[in-house]
């Protein structure tokens, strides 16, 4: 059953649980990040894989194709809205703020939606500055996909490790000058479906891409 507040409980009780680890920077690792259900719903949302000829090693190389649990997609889709409202709640927030330090006060939810397939590739680099929060959740089930999680790198751009995909796990780390990550290339065996949690400044131009409408 979507509701909020299950939600809300499953999602804190997986932060209570995360293991947070220091090198190269601080992150936290995640699993049962989502109730099933909800996962499993967000998974099988309608939308087809960017259709990409050459892939830049930057997401902007997708931008026409993108997906974002804004609110006209939250107005369509009961699982998107029910997660929206359960990560922009005041209780999820000041978990958030007291687990991994950080000052949410001011930012606007965005989520998006993301499917990779075989080509796809991410370069090393940091969180630009108006994100005040990143996670990423993988919500595939395909085994095929275990080596496709996030690519931990430290200062020097080399590889310090890479998180487990997983269906339903995580990854947390507060966007700074040295959160070195990306995704190298490498074959991906299967659609590699994530979701892109952002709190972001009041300085985020697209404000349409936001789970809460705003002025610009």
């Amino acid at each position: 059953m979507l509701n909020t507040n299950r939600v809300k409980e499953v999602f804190l009780n997986s932060l209570a649980r995360s293991e947070e680890n220091r090198q190269p920077y601080s992150h936290w690792l995640l699993s049962s990040v989502l109730p099933a259900d909800v996962a499993g719903s967000i998974a099988c949302l309608p939308f087809p894989p960017a259709t990409i000829d050459r892939y830049s090693g930057k997401r902007n190389s997708e931008d026409d194709q993108r997906v974002y649990l804004n609110a006209e997609m939250n107005s369509r889709f009961p699982e998107c809205s029910v997660l929206a409202e359960a990560l922009d709640s005041a209780d999820v927030r000041s978990a958030l703020e007291s687990r991994c330090r950080v000052d949410l006060s001011g930012s606007h939810l965005r989520i998006e939606f993301t499917q990779d397939t075989d080509g796809f590739w991410l370069e090393p680099h940091t969180d630009i500055s108006v994100k005040k929060f990143t996670m990423l959740i993988y919500v595939s089930r395909d085994p095929q996909l275990y080596d496709a999680g996030t690519d931990i790198f430290d200062g020097d751009r080399q590889l310090v490790s890479t998180v487990p995909y997983s269906y339903n796990e995580g990854l947390i780390f507060i966007p700074s000058n040295d959160t070195w990550h990306g995704f190298r290339k490498r074959p991906i065996r299967g659609i590699r479906q994530s979701l892109i949690v952002n709190f972001v400044t009041d300085a985020w131009q697209d404000t349409w891409e936001l789970v809460r409408p705003r002025a610009a």
